[in-house]
């Protein structure tokens, strides 16, 4: 009897890694298909970005500049890579919940479901946030003319300016996704919500932090990611008092 446990517990942790595995291949297959695709609108993408700076002056037609001959190639790649990245998420998120969902009881079902709903909103909420509102006032106050004065031109690197654009929005994408994670982990009770509270100054210090290192080094962006991640950060505790989650 004891043999035949084993064994079948031996199985049904193999049952287990196989799925894990089948999982693993859809979502590495997903992302080299879409950074395929991303690859093949690539112009399509940075006419998204670019336009940015079609309004700044620079003394000429042209507004960003290559410094060197691979840099236009490897911009290339590693757009088509994130590009790849942020639309394949959606999949990768589908086979993590798929994966742990028959495991979970009826009432972590409702939260992990409402969990998603909520998860896309935010990524819509943070793309116009990011793209629409904050950028276009954080390139306008970075070149005004308080910084750059009236007789200095400006020769803007591709790659650089560039990046500077499409890092912002996607780690807006990822820092709006914290509030989901936060209120999954007080709906386990992992963290409670007691702890969160008091806990409350240095997650806001803790917040202002990272906006400092992923977003470009002005006050405006900076600002612009941190102030509504505070507001959803207090806004998740509020949405567990109500649920009574994290108790």
């Amino acid at each position: 009897m004891e043999a035949n446990a084993a064994s079948d517990k031996y199985m049904h942790i193999f049952e287990h890694l196989k799925e894990l595995r089948k999982k693993l291949i859809i979502s590495v297959i997903s992302f080299a298909i879409f950074v395929v695709v991303a690859f093949a609108i690539h112009n399509q993408i940075v006419d998204l970005f670019i336009k940015f700076y079609s309004s700044i002056p620079s003394g000429g037609e042209n507004k960003l500049f290559v410094n060197s001959i691979v840099e236009g190639m490897i911009t290339k790649i590693k757009i088509s890579l994130i590009t790849g990245l942020i639309l394949s998420m959606p999949l990768h998120l589908y086979n993590i919940v798929a994966f742990i969902f028959p495991a979970l009881n009826k009432k972590e079902k409702m939260c992990l479901a409402a969990a998603l709903i909520c998860s896309f909103v935010l990524v819509i909420v943070s793309i116009y946030l990011s793209y629409f509102k904050i950028l276009p006032i954080s390139i306008k106050f970075l070149t005004d003319s308080d910084f750059i004065p009236q007789d200095v031109g400006l020769l803007l690197n591709y790659n650089t300016n560039l990046f500077y654009a499409l890092y912002f929005v996607f780690w807006s994408i990822i820092g709006f996704q914290s509030p989901i994670v936060f209120v999954l982990l007080m709906a386990f009770n992992i963290v409670k919500r007691k702890t969160a509270l008091a806990a409350s100054r240095y997650i806001i210090v803790f917040i202002f932090i990272i906006s400092a290192v992923v977003t470009p080094p002005d006050v405006v962006s900076q600002v612009g990611l941190a102030l509504p991640l505070v507001i959803l950060y207090f806004l998740a505790i509020l949405v567990a008092k109500i649920f009574k989650f994290g108790e």
